[in-house]
């Protein structure tokens, strides 16, 4: 039987396909005090939902998004490598978090595996020596659980019906975050909650748009 999400508790939404997601967790010590609960979905499903075209799809924005990740690295001193290839299937690790039910220290290793050390999870190999250093060798077979793979499923549905397009997503106080750079807003709000029923954000949370046909 799967579980869905508690959206009564501050949340993370994380795919370990997402560089930004890994920097944004390498920056854990400067999050709110808040216990978040580790949440992975599927990043492509996120995108199929609302209708987005993955950032790698376009040439263009790909090598900027890989450069761009790289400078945060080298601007917040973080250790970065990236994977032998991108985007890669991260269903495997997703499963095994999911099965784990992965707090943050679990999550951390798998992403150091694979943006610190340049890893590719989907093979079987590399996979098999994840398993061993999270403490599951038996997570071959357990990613194999119907349950296992629903709960993932059921994840994503019901990140989708919270409004989540993307990842890394702080929810807190009903209120999404989307980003690595929206830290400093989640900081923010967290301390000053007030600001989110300021006039003025309110204002521009609800401006119609100005083009024939679209919807805000």
């Amino acid at each position: 039987m799967t579980i869905g999400i508690d959206a009564r508790q501050p949340l993370w939404f994380y795919d370990f396909v997402s560089p930004f997601t890994y920097l944004l967790l390498e920056q854990h010590d400067k999050w709110p005090g808040f216990d978040f609960a580790f949440t992975p979905v599927v990043l492509n499903e996120l995108y199929r939902h609302s209708g987005q075209v993955p950032a790698y799809s376009l040439p263009t924005k790909r090598v900027f998004m890989y450069r761009h990740a790289l400078f945060r690295a080298e601007q917040l001193g973080i250790p970065y490598k990236m994977p032998p290839a991108h985007p890669f299937d991260s269903t495997k690790p997703l499963l095994l978090a999911t099965a784990a039910k992965g707090d943050v220290q679990f999550v951390r290793e798998i992403f150091r595996f694979i943006w610190r050390e340049g890893r590719d999870p989907s093979s079987d190999e590399a996979f098999a020596e994840l398993c061993e250093r999270v403490g599951m060798p038996d997570g071959p077979e357990l990613i194999k659980s119907a349950e296992v793979q629903a709960q993932l499923q059921r994840n994503t549905a019901d990140a989708v019906g919270l409004g989540v397009y993307g990842v890394p997503t702080f929810r807190l106080n009903n209120q999404l975050f989307w980003g690595e750079d929206a830290l400093p807003m989640v900081l923010y709000c967290a301390r000053t909650p007030n600001w989110l029923e300021s006039r003025e954000v309110k204002r521009v949370s609800s401006l119609p748009s100005g083009l024939p046909g679209k919807q805000a």
